[in-house]
């Protein structure tokens, strides 16, 4: 099928509303629209030079702890939570008791992610996996209620104080597992050549279109691409999540998804989305080289005057990369030195302007690598 020719799907009566039913997208897919094609072959290159700093750089999954730190944050605050990247690197009992359940929100998604991510060595990408992600998600929050790790026995919407009002209505339940069911083929069917990028494109859209669960979709939908890049070895680390891009362009991607259901414009949404790899993949290189210049200046410039204790500085740099929010207990823990130990090396730091103190306080003191947090906490 020609994506221009694209139909989305029919809306079915039910009592007092209308639902959603989409079409089946495991078929061939036809690009016909020249930039499109312009679009893809940028994300392509940016993903292959993406894909070589995630290979080349030494300890990069230290990085990208960060990264999936990030992404987290982001994808929760579409769903409204108010935490923020600082909020998510700290222990629970640091944070003020309202926000205690927005940052176990974020902290679910990072397991959720690391739980997929490594689960893909074991299984493809499936519904299993989906739902295995989506268990971890919702438990012990909020929608740990609503049938964490099922698909959805209940007709939900979104947007409206009720159904009747509703932004969107998705299929009625007795669809949805034939249309995951179709989804799962088209993301593991090989015998269709659709340019990968393309092909998660519409995968993402067909998902939130689907909306399995009754809670928690975005934040599965979101991670199904990272999932997905990876699955197919586009990807060999976890480097590119689109939240930051869906959350400063929120509007945007919510009426690009809804130009694709009400007027069959799947052009425009592919569109939106290969932005969005652009985009993401560009800034996500510039961090990795400003990671690689902060880094050599640290080791250059400032560990070299702490003379013996060069090595033990070397390391406990590398550990301020995956966790830049420290206390002397996480130190002397991570670095197997006792607390007063641990504290002096953070004194080093400090005095360096590496670390710098966050509380005010004069014991349980709280430090964090502010330059390195700042490359993620900035949007771009």
């Amino acid at each position: 099928m020609k994506i221009k020719d694209f139909k989305s799907g029919q809306w079915l009566q039910a009592y007092q509303y209308k639902s959603f039913s989409p079409t089946h997208i495991n078929h061939t897919w036809t690009i016909d629209d020249e930039q499109l094609n312009f679009m893809l072959s940028r994300a392509n290159i940016l993903l292959g030079e993406l894909n070589a700093f995630s290979t080349l750089i030494p300890n990069v999954d230290y990085f990208i702890k960060m990264h999936i730190k990030k992404e987290a944050t982001n994808s929760s605050r579409i769903e409204g939570t108010q935490t923020n990247i600082e909020d998510i690197l700290q222990k629970i009992e640091n944070i003020i008791p309202e926000k205690q359940n927005d940052w176990q929100e974020v902290e679910n998604y990072i397991k959720a992610m690391n739980m997929a991510i490594d689960e893909l060595n074991y299984l493809p990408l499936c519904n299993r996996l989906l739902k295995q992600t989506h268990r971890v998600l919702l438990q012990n929050v909020r929608g740990e209620h609503k049938s964490p790790g099922e698909f959805r026995h209940s007709q939900n919407w979104i947007g409206g104080a009720s159904i009747n009002d509703a932004v969107f209505v998705p299929p009625q339940p007795n669809e949805v597992i034939e249309l995951m069911s179709d989804l799962e083929l088209f993301l593991q069917n090989k015998s269709y050549f659709v340019p990968d990028i393309i092909k998660i494109g519409i995968a993402h859209y067909q998902f939130e279109t689907i909306h399995p669960f009754c809670d928690g979709n975005g934040r599965i939908g979101r991670l199904l691409i990272t999932l997905y890049l990876v699955h197919e070895r586009i990807l060999c680390k976890p480097t590119l999540y689109l939240s930051d891009f869906f959350v400063r362009n929120k509007i945007l991607y919510y009426d690009n998804l809804m130009q694709a259901r009400q007027k069959n414009n799947l052009n425009q949404w592919l569109r939106f989305f290969l932005e969005g790899v652009i985009q993401t993949a560009d800034n996500s290189i510039e961090t990795f080289k400003k990671i690689i210049s902060m880094k050599a200046d640290i080791e250059q410039n400032k560990i070299t005057k702490l003379g013996k204790k060069v090595n033990t500085a070397q390391n406990f740099l590398l550990y301020l990369f995956g966790h830049p929010i420290v206390d002397s207990e996480d130190v002397s823990n991570a670095m197997n030195i006792n607390v007063s130990t641990g504290l002096r090396l953070i004194n080093d730091f400090v005095e360096l302007g590496i670390l710098h103190e966050m509380t005010g306080f004069k014991r349980n003191r709280i430090f964090k690598f502010e330059e390195y947090i700042r490359l993620f906490a900035d949007n771009k």
